[in-house]
């Protein structure tokens, strides 16, 4: 009888720990490991410390890969990462609104780039370090999480049982289909538990401490990032009156309820209530309960939804929670489809610094179930 072939998976090693431990956990249940790294940013252009960081990552990776004894990919996605995410991250500032880079890297390299370089290379899965679960609903008792299950549906993308590290809300782009090919094998840990084991086992990344920055970027403040792509462009700063209180170098610098960096001199603390774009005026409060920076209603672009059955057609709102920043409360809401991918959310409470160009990521229970940018 011939002996079966062990199923595929190629892991997503980033030099970090997260995906370090989440390699050792795939080789542990048996499959056949392979790792692959991003190379998708290499410039050191305003970064605090002249250094290249994918070359430390590349070499934390390849000494993990070692360390497990399994083969690494180096896979060169810079050009698209400049195309995908780069280019609409400087084009939304200038835009006057706040985008999520993180978002965009996981829906046009990791779960796309990434994902089909995987699958059209015959490996059963891409499994990544996120703190997320995978379910098959009716799972069996006792049955793995992330398992391989014979029939595909239906799946759901599931928030982590680490809440604080829950990284749902960076990955609701995934498509329904990609969902039985997908693992995140620490998903059902807490990240004190993967600490731990990093060190117990001896992984040669064990100290190596949490990432920090623009995704794959670096460290680097984010005036001087976009200051390489947006030119300065001073204007007023006026208050709730309507009195001019200051001058701003651009508005590209703020974003909806922020407080720090709001240097009038005035009474303040000052918080960003509107950015008036035509008249290049940058409009703030000093009233933390100023109903200016209550948002009754959203409108949402670009909707990914997971799951049909929570989709909700014209006049036919649906009732469900989210949150409209990583590791932002998770809050009721109404969600009704206005025209093609253009929906209405209303929040049942107000909510405070509702910033366009950010996600709203949409639950029902603990299930992820799509999500939009804010209008």
């Amino acid at each position: 009888m011939a002996k079966q072939s062990r199923q595929k998976v190629l892991i997503a090693l980033s030099g970090g720990i997260d995906s370090a431990v989440s390699a050792y956990l795939l080789i542990k249940q048996g499959y056949e490991v392979e790792a692959a790294f991003m190379k998708n940013w290499s410039s050191t252009e305003g970064l605090l410390k002249n250094e290249c960081p994918w070359l430390a990552d590349r070499q934390d990776a390849l000494r993990v890969a070692a360390f497990l004894r399994i083969p690494m990919h180096t896979l060169d996605f810079e050009k698209q990462y400049r195309t995908a995410v780069m280019e609409y991250f400087f084009e939304e500032y200038k835009q006057g609104r706040t985008p999520n880079p993180d978002v965009m890297c996981n829906k046009e390299i990791k779960f796309k780039l990434l994902y089909d370089w995987a699958r059209e290379r015959g490996f059963d899965y891409l499994a990544t370090g996120h703190y997320a679960r995978i379910r098959k609903r009716g799972k069996g008792k006792g049955e793995n999480e992330n398992s391989f299950i014979r029939n595909p549906l239906p799946f759901t993308l599931t928030r982590s049982a680490d809440e604080f590290k829950d990284q749902t809300y960076f990955i609701y782009n995934i498509k329904t289909k990609q969902l039985p090919h997908i693992l995140f094998p620490i998903g059902g840990m807490k990240k004190a538990a993967v600490r731990a084991l990093a060190k117990k086992i001896g992984l040669p990344n064990a100290d190596k401490r949490e990432s920090m920055g623009l995704c794959f970027v670096g460290k680097i403040r984010l005036k001087d990032f976009l200051e390489q792509k947006l030119k300065e462009k001073p204007g007023e700063i006026i208050d709730q009156n309507g009195a001019v209180i200051g001058r701003h170098q651009g508005l590209h610098n703020y974003t909806i309820g922020q407080r720090q960096g709001i240097k009038v001199g005035a009474s303040g603390p000052y918080y960003v209530v509107r950015k008036d774009l035509a008249s290049n005026r940058l409009c703030v409060t000093n009233n933390p309960d100023d109903t200016a920076l209550l948002a009754k209603e959203a409108q949402l672009h670009s909707v990914n939804w997971l799951s049909g059955q929570d989709s909700p057609s014209a006049n036919h709102p649906v009732s469900l929670v989210g949150r409209y920043r990583h590791q932002g409360e998770l809050v009721p809401l109404i969600i009704n489809k206005i025209k093609k991918d253009l929906y209405r959310v209303e929040f049942k409470t107000p909510q405070k610094a509702v910033a366009s160009g950010q996600s709203l990521v949409l639950y029902r229970g603990k299930i992820c179930v799509g999500g939009g940018i804010i209008v």
